[in-house]
């Protein structure tokens, strides 16, 4: 039987299978479960549900994020369709896709910023439609290109960081005592941009923004810390300082649970920890990283037959 990939792409089969060789995905008929690695067969991701799902689970209280049968729907289309995933305390995660995968809007959904057209969606141990979100947002740390377009260029970046502090973009008359100016600057530290402080914002560069935002993103301690494509736009050397920086964060026990969104493997940061793989706003594979992001599921990700290789705990990825 041909062993066919998503869109009816059709491997070389005469290609050797290897170690980080994507042994090329064969589809199944049925959901599949490994040693607790979800993996969606192509027919599943092909099709949508005729009958959805009218009740869910209780939330789970230990999770951070708890989503069950969460669909986004806009203009008759499923921009994410009957997702599942839970992200708990000690666990950091990557969600990976390609462009119109859904890993935006999931992320939305997960930041208390949009809410789904279906499904059950608990943050924090909050239910969204029984929370304030309002009191619930400060406790989640958000760097995301929407809230940066928001910034304004003319604010210090010590201001960009601390104004985070009371959940606004763009300071006015509030207060801030000595505690936050000094926690702004720890943070600034952290990322090494802290010379950067009285600079406008308007005139760093586009990696030094980078910084500067997750920085801001951490400002409230928050208990868990989304990343939106943090790299996007970097050049060589400026993905290389971000990802030792993220890697540093998410090997820290004392840091908060992690959601870190790309479109490249090359991205990814030692210590993170799980992996949600998206396509077509569905689940093709989530679950601890070895487990959940292989050559087999990467390829049914993307739609083409890729290697996929590990090199002193960083992923690299081309195709076949």
């Amino acid at each position: 039987m041909a062993r066919v990939l998503l869109d009816g792409y059709v491997p070389d089969a005469s290609r050797p299978s290897a170690v980080g060789r994507a042994a090329v995905p064969s589809v199944s008929p049925v959901f599949s479960v490994t040693r607790g690695v979800s993996v969606v067969p192509d027919s599943a991701l092909k099709s949508r549900s005729a009958t959805p799902r009218t009740s869910y689970p209780d939330p789970d209280p230990d999770a951070v994020l708890d989503l069950a049968g969460v669909t986004v729907t806009r203009s008759g289309n499923d921009l994410l369709h009957e997702i599942d995933w839970q992200v708990r305390e000690d666990e950091r995660w990557v969600v990976l896709g390609p462009n119109g995968a859904g890993k935006t809007t999931l992320l939305s959904v997960a930041a208390a910023r949009l809410h789904p057209t279906r499904g059950r969606v608990a943050i924090l141990g909050e239910q969204l439609g029984k929370v304030d979100v309002f009191e619930l947002r400060p406790r989640i740390g958000l760097s995301s290109a929407s809230l940066a377009e928001r910034i304004p260029a003319d604010e210090t970046v010590a201001d960009v960081v601390v104004t985070a502090a009371y959940a606004v973009v763009g300071r006015f008359t509030e207060q801030y005592d000595g505690l936050d100016a000094d926690r702004g600057r720890s943070l600034l530290a952290q990322f090494g941009v802290e010379h950067l402080a009285p600079r406008l914002y308007g005139t760093l560069s586009e990696g030094e923004r980078k910084r500067v935002q997750i920085a801001r993103a951490l400002m409230t301690d928050p208990e868990v810390l989304m990343l939106d494509e943090p790299a996007a736009g970097l050049d060589l050397g400026g993905r290389e300082d971000l990802v030792h920086r993220l890697s540093v964060l998410a090997s820290d026990p004392a840091s908060p649970a992690l959601v870190l969104v790309t479109h490249h493997v090359e991205e990814i940061p030692p210590g993170i920890t799980h992996a949600l793989l998206l396509r077509q706003g569905k689940v093709v594979a989530a679950g601890p990283l070895d487990e959940a992001l292989t050559a087999q599921t990467l390829s049914s990700t993307f739609g083409l037959a890729l290697r996929l290789d590990r090199v002193d705990g960083r992923y690299a990825a081309r195709a076949l």
